[in-house]
């Protein structure tokens, strides 16, 4: 089972600010007060696709990550491994097309895949929700769409985002996995197969608790990623990319560039 949650909402900034803030929301606590649980950024690819334009990025981020308390009470130490703060990688992939007027990203957890594996999606665009044309992001980081990409938008003061979060456990799915197939076999009677039957059940009622309980996390989580990109864009905004950039290196000691 995939439990879903849907959100959208309206960045009152042009869409260029915004995909720039995108990029620049963990650079450092100092740009992004919410940013403080990311440890690190790195870069592992970037590279502009000569035929569309289009920029593919892929990053990973560092993380420190407490589970909710709620799964740590349901689960054994030696799943979770405790409770408190841990670190945790973060994979992220991005397609930019500044022509078009859009951006796709996903980000997924690489830590803690066998209690829950969450992919969040977001799409960032000129156009509201319901006038988008449709496009499709593989894993491959294609994107098709029928829009021509010769010719450049007008540049619009709002930016819309869609983001869609999927929960998915698998937690006891290859031990009930196993147990089926010693059923199958005939290796267990009447009371060792209601015993499975049992345990399975136990497993599916274990992960649909574990998915619900990440999922009533989202709002919060969402309000602090919204209010952090807020802060970057109006910092872009009133100083300039270039102030900002400027201004950031100094703090932390690096040199400044001209």
């Amino acid at each position: 089972m995939v439990l879903t949650h849907t959100t959208n909402h309206t960045y009152s900034h042009p869409f260029p600010t915004v995909t720039l803030a995108f990029f620049l929301r963990y650079y450092s606590p100092q740009l992004n007060p919410f940013s403080s649980h990311v440890l690190s950024t790195d870069t592992i690819s970037s590279h502009v696709d000569p035929e569309t334009g289009r920029l593919h990025t892929t990053r990973i981020h560092m993380k420190k990550t407490r589970l909710p308390s709620a799964v740590v009470k349901l689960l054994p130490s030696s799943v979770t491994g405790g409770g408190g703060d841990k670190s945790s990688y973060v994979l992220e992939t991005s397609v930019v097309d500044i022509k078009e007027g859009w951006m796709k990203t996903e980000s997924k957890n690489l830590n803690y895949t066998g209690v829950l594996s969450v992919i969040e999606q977001q799409h960032y665009s000129t156009t509201p929700p319901d006038q988008a044309p449709a496009t499709s992001f593989s894993g491959s980081g294609t994107v098709a769409s029928p829009l021509s990409t010769t010719s450049y938008r007008p540049l619009s003061q709002n930016t819309f985002v869609t983001t869609t979060f999927s929960y998915r456990s698998m937690l006891g799915a290859k031990k009930h996995e196993k147990a089926a197939e010693s059923t199958d076999s005939g290796e267990e009677h009447g009371p060792r197969r209601f015993g499975t039957w049992i345990s399975g059940w136990g497993a599916k009622r274990i992960q649909q608790s574990i998915e619900s309980i990440a999922s009533n996390k989202t709002d919060d989580q969402m309000i602090k990623s919204r209010d952090g990109m807020r802060i970057v864009l109006e910092r872009l905004r009133n100083n300039g990319v270039v102030a900002v950039l400027r201004e950031l290196r100094r703090r932390e000691g690096k040199s400044v560039f001209e």
